[in-house]
């Protein structure tokens, strides 16, 4: 299963998308479009990736597994679920009408419904097994989850994209050594005779 680097290939992944598909229209340049938070003002950038917060999804039933060449089995993976909001900074620098905001806005939202899938191998090619993909969804919540989200970056509400990403499972990092077989009995059975025990 992924690594605990998952979560921020996933972020990069999204990053990487909207820079290749947004670049240079509506957005003139790829380092306009950063992994940052609604508070940060040092950067000029123009959209924002914020992951705001990441849950612990219900137990799967997958048992500890088996990896090839190596004497031992990992725990079972842990399920999360990835929130992200996307958004326009409303202190850059730029000087976008709120037409163009809206223009933006609209094209990241068209964007990631075009690639609502996230394959986890094509992240981490190290996978020792499959995984499902990530399925990429808008986030269930009301507005009024939206301010507070807001709120907690201190920073007034602006139109902006939530997202639910998920599952993203990340693997353990204990490896149980598998006890090694050092006596074995068998019983072998000779019709017409004796049994024989080794």
């Amino acid at each position: 299963m992924a690594d605990y680097t998952i979560i921020s290939d996933i972020s990069s992944h999204i990053i990487k998308l909207l820079r290749e598909n947004m670049c240079p229209e509506p957005i003139p340049a790829e380092n306009k479009i950063e992994i940052c938070s609604p508070a940060d003002e040092e950067t000029d950038y123009i959209l924002g990736l914020y992951l705001y917060d990441i849950r612990e999804e219900g137990q799967v039933t997958i048992p500890p597994f088996n990896i090839p060449g190596i004497t031992g089995v990992k725990q079972p993976p842990r399920p999360y679920a990835l929130y992200y909001m996307i958004f326009v900074n409303g202190s850059s620098k730029t000087g976008l009408k709120s037409s163009d905001l809206q223009k933006i806005i609209g094209r990241a939202a068209q964007i990631i419904m075009d690639h609502n899938r996230i394959v986890p191998s094509e992240l981490q090619s190290r996978l020792e097994i499959d995984e499902p993909s990530v399925a990429v969804a808008q986030a269930k919540i009301t507005l009024e989850e939206k301010f507070r989200v807001w709120q907690a970056v201190n920073k007034p509400y602006q139109v902006s994209l939530f997202y639910r990403m998920a599952p993203v499972f990340i693997s353990s990092g204990i490896m149980t050594d598998i006890p090694k077989v050092t006596e074995a009995a068998f019983d072998l059975r000779i019709t017409g005779g004796k049994e024989n025990r080794i």
